[in-house]
């Protein structure tokens, strides 16, 4: 709003000084409305570009990158470690303990002190052994 205004400004001082005026008069008020639109110009946009632009990309971007990323990296990472490292400890180890090294304990220890083929082959030679040195002594 505040460009189009200056543009119209500057527009209509020329046109009127161009046809109203001395050389001298126009070229002065050309090049103060130059200088001027200029300096608007530049000073103006390149503020609000420098300032309000940057300002958005360094606040609102930064803290996009702070608050959501750094949310994504809290939330779904802390989640996945909570959830998805701690079920598999939970699940998988507990499972492991539970089926792999009970079913070793129920059947191995389980299964090699209680067969007839341990007690048999127990007392078979633990009572040789006892007849054996008894006799023999």
């Amino acid at each position: 709003m505040y460009g189009m205004h200056a543009c119209t400004h500057a527009y209509t001082t020329i046109h009127t000084h161009k046809h109203s005026s001395t050389s001298s008069s126009y070229m002065y008020t050309y090049t103060y409305i130059h200088t001027y639109i200029h300096t608007y110009i530049h000073t103006y946009i390149h503020t609000y570009i420098h300032t309000y632009i940057h300002t958005y990309i360094h606040t609102y971007i930064h803290t996009y990158i702070h608050t959501y990323i750094h949310t994504y990296i809290h939330t779904y990472i802390h989640t996945y470690i909570h959830t998805y490292i701690h079920t598999y400890i939970h699940t998988y180890i507990h499972t492991y303990i539970h089926t792999y090294i009970h079913t070793y304990i129920h059947t191995c220890i389980h299964t090699y002190t209680h067969t007839d083929t341990y007690i048999y082959t127990y007392i078979r030679t633990y009572v040789h052994t006892y007849i054996h040195t008894y006799i023999h002594t």
